[in-house]
């Protein structure tokens, strides 16, 4: 069934502090791979503009309800989405790392081996602290 494909992949990614708002684009180079019926991996490098250069992120989602996004390089981390259940994940940074908490209100997946949408919509808190809510779209 794994199927891999190099694709252009856009990532959209909102994020909201109380109701302030930052939007940020990016468009770049990657992989898509079937992985299961409805499970898909994305993988692509990041840059300087994203500031993990040096490292690898990979998304993986399995149908509407779970996702992950993990970094391994320069800067690693672990965030699981997983829709109406909150995760405790490590999220690190080049100033630091911590232990952030995911709480995951909607996962879109509308990924074929040819490409598609995949959106993600979650709030991350750290100690039980609202820290923002974020948005995700990766267009391939």
């Amino acid at each position: 069934m794994k199927r891999k494909k190099d694709v252009l992949i856009k990532i959209t990614s909102i994020q909201t502090v109380d109701k302030d708002s930052s939007k940020t684009e990016l468009i770049t180079s990657g992989d898509l791979e079937q992985i299961e019926e409805d499970g898909y991996r994305i993988t692509y490098d990041e840059s300087k503009a994203t500031g993990f250069e040096g490292s690898k992120t990979i998304v993986t989602v399995k149908g509407d309800r779970w996702a992950s996004i993990d970094r391994v390089g320069k800067a690693s981390s672990n965030l699981i989405i997983e829709k109406d259940t909150k995760h405790h994940c490590h999220y690190g940074t080049p100033f630091g790392d911590f232990v952030v908490g995911i709480y995951a209100h909607a996962i879109v997946n509308e990924l074929t081996p040819d490409g598609g949408n995949l959106y993600l919509k979650y709030t991350i808190d750290i100690n039980s602290s609202y820290i923002s809510d974020n948005e995700i779209l990766l267009v391939i």
